[in-house]
This record gives C-alpha cells, sequence and structure tokens, in this order.
C-alpha cells in the first residue's frame, strides 16, 4: 500500500510504503526503538539540564550535537545494552538511515525488511525514515528529489475559501468541495467499539482481555480508514482544481482556533488543512501557481468594490451585502472572490475565465 506522497522541503517528495516485517525483524526493530527512545530521553533530560543551569547562572552553555555525541559514546562505553543495537540507528534516531539492496530495505544491526513495492520510486532516494502507525503496521518513507510534472495551460483562475459547511467554497461551482462527512458516517461503530472498550476494561494491575484488545483494534482500524478517505478525498479535489486551472488563490486559514469552538467536531471531521495540504503539494507537483491568502477580514470585504462592513458577519448569517455598492451574494462565494482580488488574480467573470492573451499580474 502506498500512502499519498508528501512534500518534504522545496525540490523534494516523500513517498510511502507498507513494510512486510518478518517475527526476527520485528523483534530486532522493537529492540532498537526502545534504545532510541532512551537515548532521545536522555538527549531531553541533558537539554533540560543545560537550560536550568544557563538561566540559573547566567552562562551560555549549549547542548548541541557535538555534546550529544559525547553523551552517545559515553553511554555505549557504561550500558552494554546500547552497544547490542547499531550506531548508526542511535545517532540519528531512526531518521534517515537505511539503505536499498535488490528491493529490499538493509537497515543497520543487520535487519532487513521486504517493501511492498506499489509503485517506483521516481528517482533515488536519498533518505528514509521507518516508523510504525497505531495499528501495528511498519512504513518506509523514502524522501525523493521531485520533478515538476506541467500539465497544459488553461488561461483559468481559481479562488478558494475554507469553512465548515462545505470544505471548499470556490469562484467556480463545478469545483466546490462539500463536505463529505466520513467521521460522522462512521460514528455508530465508533461509538460501539468505545462502549465495548469501556465494559471490558480491564481493572489496575490486570492484563487487558482479548476482548478488550480486538475492541481497541477494531477502534484503531476505524479510525484509519476514515483518515484514508479524507486523503483520498482530498486529493482527487486537489487533482481537479490543479488540472482545471493556471493559478489558485488559497485562503491560508489556520483551522486550530477551531478546535475550542463548538464546531470542533465538524471542523476535523472536513480534514480542512489535510486538504489545503493536498492543493499545495498537487499545485507544486504540476507547476501551478499557488498563491497563499491572508484569512483577516476576507468575510467582511466586498470582491466587487473593497469595502468593508463595520462589523464582522456571524456564521448564521450566510448572505453578504455590501452597504457600499449594494452587491448580495452568498458569504463564502463572496470570499472566494476576495481571495482572488488579493493574490492579484482579477476574474473576468465568476469562473474565473481570463481575457484572450491576458497575463497572470504579480500577487501584492
Amino acid at each position: 500500500m502506498t500512502t499519498p506522497m508528501e512534500a518534504d522541503g522545496a525540490g523534494f517528495a516523500r513517498y510511502t510504503y507498507r513494510l512486510r516485517v518478518s517475527s526476527s525483524a520485528r523483534t530486532a526493530l522493537e529492540a532498537e526503538w526502545a534504545r532510541c527512545r532512551w537515548i532521545w530521553n536522555e538527549c531531553v533530560a541533558k537539554s533540560k539540564a543545560v537550560h536550568l543551569h544557563n538561566k540559573t547562572t547566567g552562562e551560555k552553555r549549549t547542548c548541541g550535537p557535538a555534546q550529544l555525541d559525547k553523551m552517545l559514546t559515553g553511554a555505549r562505553e557504561r550500558t552494554p545494552w546500547l552497544r547490542e543495537g547499531g550506531s548508526v540507528p542511535q545517532q540519528q534516531l531512526i531518521r534517515d538511515f537505511g539503505r536499498l539492496k535488490d528491493g529490499r530495505l538493509c537497515m543497520a544491526g543487520g535487519i532487513v525488511l521486504t517493501v511492498v513495492w506499489s509503485r517506483d520510486l521516481p528517482g533515488e532516494p536519498s533518505s528514509v525514515r521507518v516508523y510504525r502507525d497505531s495499528l501495528g503496521h511498519w512504513y518506509a518513507s523514502f524522501v525523493v528529489r521531485a520533478e515538476v510534472q506541467p500539465l497544459p495551460e488553461t488561461g483559468r483562475v481559481l479562488g478558494v475559501d475554507w469553512g465548515v459547511r462545505e470544505t471548499a467554497t470556490t469562484t467556480s461551482n463545478a469545483h466546490d468541495l462539500p463536505h463529505a462527512q466520513h467521521g460522522r458516517k462512521a460514528q455508530a461503530r465508533l461509538t460501539r467499539y468505545d462502549r465495548m472498550m469501556a465494559r471490558r476494561r480491564p481493572k489496575k494491575g490486570q492484563a487487558a482481555s482479548k476482548g478488550h484488545r480486538e475492541a481497541k483494534k477494531w477502534r484503531a482500524k476505524t479510525y484509519a480508514k476514515i483518515a484514508r478517505q479524507r486523503q483520498d478525498t482530498g486529493r482527487k479535489w486537489a487533482k481537479k482544481v490543479v488540472t482545471d486551472h493556471d493559478a489558485i488563490a488559497v485562503e491560508n486559514f489556520r483551522p486550530k482556533f477551531l478546535a475550542r469552538s463548538s464546531m470542533a467536531r465538524k471542523a476535523a471531521d472536513a480534514a480542512i488543512g489535510a486538504t489545503k495540504k493536498a492543493l499545495i503539494e498537487m499545485g507544486r507537483k504540476h507547476g501551478r501557481d499557488i498563491r497563499l491568502v491572508h484569512p483577516a477580514h476576507t468575510t467582511m470585504d466586498c470582491a466587487s468594490c473593497g469595502a468593508r462592513t463595520k462589523h464582522a458577519l456571524p456564521l448564521s448569517e450566510r448572505t453578504y451585502t455590501c452597504t457600499a455598492c449594494g452587491v448580495v451574494s452568498l458569504r463564502d462565494k463572496n470570499s472566494a472572490r476576495v481571495m482572488l482580488v488579493r493574490a492579484g488574480l482579477n476574474p473576468a467573470g465568476v469562473e474565473g475565465v481570463r481575457p484572450p492573451g491576458a497575463l497572470l499580474p504579480e500577487a501584492a
């Protein structure tokens, strides 16, 4: 199984593949994990000690890589358990280590893993990260230099406004993204598993029963499926948007504050952050012009004349009426047009079609 490609810095992309792990390899990986976790905790403790010392004495000691490497060397000399593991994963804390040989991932310590190659890597990987998810499945995530795959020009631009009633409202009705409600559709099953876990919860000091472990596993599988559905919905929509438009003005919306509101569950189910990330990455992959627009006052400004209302509109008010020019439009549609104006992509009409031969101006 291949999870969606993730951007890993400018000019690079990350490809993640499922791993087939034998029992001996799993034992070795878990032992390596324990050693690296111990080293990580030691690094955190040393960093806190240095910070506390500086705060108390006013000195400016550092806790950089050289000091931590020295600490690791001393710990390996004193602790046979650490010496049993490879020094490479301990120094890099499982980040970016390993190599490919005959299609298999060979890691330090003689650990050999079989990669499920659901598709070929587009290039030679510069690094790889191995990790395990909540279900106990192992994955290898490779960083590869990304190559732009240009798409034909369309002469169209698009404004995107994020919301809760609809995940994305755009200046084109054909490209709006309705709220898929994947989490809400699975809520009955999640509630059932929560009740099963509650009934079978072990007493303090006792091991969990088989029924409790199975209910916990089913619950984790359901959440993993919801996450995959959200990713799939966002990527398919992003692909359509990027294919049909040369330039896209996107609200640079950070939905963190919604987690503290009454709409927290619905906002999380909308997966605005993941969808925005998919759109940016898809645009970068295909060489499209993605312009992030600051979200301040986008619901208060008029896309036609630029006037701003004196008071913020409540969420219950879904129609925007400009007191200056009198234009009336749907609140989210007006915000999507404001994205275009602020990004310097002044469309000729609702669909965002540029006049023939017109050039996209630079964003302010």
